[in-house]
C-alpha cells in the first residue's frame, strides 16, 4: 500500500488552502497576510513591553522608513516594502542565526512564497536588486531602532550589528506596540491606500 503524500498546505482563515512548496498567487489574500503577519512576534517574542511586536508592526515601520529615504517613489515599491515580511505570515519569523542554520531549504521556500505574493498584487516576481538593496536598508534601520528600543541591545552591540549609516536615522521614529486587531487594521488601511495610489498611476 503506497504511502500516502505529506500535507504541504495551509489552511487559512479565509478558506484557502495555500501550498508551501508550489504556492500560487490564487491562493494568496491579503487578510490572510495582514491577520497572519499581526500575530506573529518578532525577535522571537523576546521584547519589552505589555504587547508582542508584531511582524505587521515591523511592515507598516519598514514601509514607513522605506518612503521617508526615497520621497516621491513609486508606490508599487512602497508596497513591495510593506509586503517585503509577507511570507512570515505562513513559515513565520526566525531571526537571522536561525534562518543561516536552516540554510538553503529555508530561503527557497520564502521566495517562493514571495514570487507568488509579489504576483497577487501586481509586483514584478522578482524585485530589482536595486529596489530590493532600498527596502533592506530601511529593514536595518527599521532593526537598529527595534534592538535598542524593545529588544535590550545596547547601542554600540546594535551599531555593530545593525550597520547603518547616520544619515538613515531618520528622526521621529517611534516603535508601535498595541494589539494585534488594531495592528491588522492598520496594516490593511496602509495596504488598501498604496493599491489606491498605484490605480491613480496605471
Amino acid at each position: 500500500m503506497a504511502k500516502p503524500a505529506s500535507r504541504a498546505w495551509q489552511r487559512m482563515l479565509s478558506g484557502r488552502r495555500l501550498d508551501l512548496l508550489d504556492p500560487t498567487p490564487f491562493d494568496i489574500e491579503i487578510e490572510d497576510i495582514a491577520h497572519g503577519l499581526a500575530f506573529v512576534a518578532r525577535w522571537n517574542g523576546q521584547t519589552r513591553g505589555d504587547w508582542p511586536y508584531s511582524v505587521a508592526e515591523h511592515s507598516l515601520l519598514v514601509e514607513q522608513i522605506f518612503d521617508g529615504l526615497n520621497p516621491g517613489g513609486d508606490p508599487c515599491w512602497r508596497l513591495a516594502a510593506l509586503l517585503h515580511d509577507a511570507p512570515e505570515y505562513v513559515i513565520g519569523d526566525m531571526i537571522s542565526p536561525v534562518k543561516a542554520a536552516l540554510g538553503r531549504e529555508y530561503r527557497a521556500m520564502d521566495e517562493r512564497l514571495a514570487s507568488a505574493i509579489h504576483r497577487r498584487f501586481g509586483l514584478p516576481a522578482t524585485l530589482p536588486v536595486a529596489v530590493k538593496r532600498r527596502i533592506k536598508a530601511a529593514d536595518r534601520v527599521s532593526a537598529r531602532l527595534e534592538a535598542v528600543t524593545i529588544a535590550g541591545f545596547a547601542l554600540p552591540e546594535a551599531r555593530r550589528l545593525f550597520p547603518v549609516p547616520e544619515a538613515q536615522m531618520l528622526p521621529d521614529l517611534q516603535i508601535t506596540l498595541r494589539p494585534p486587531a488594531q495592528t491588522r487594521a492598520a496594516y490593511l488601511e496602509q495596504f488598501a491606500q498604496l493599491i489606491a495610489l498605484i490605480d491613480k498611476i496605471r
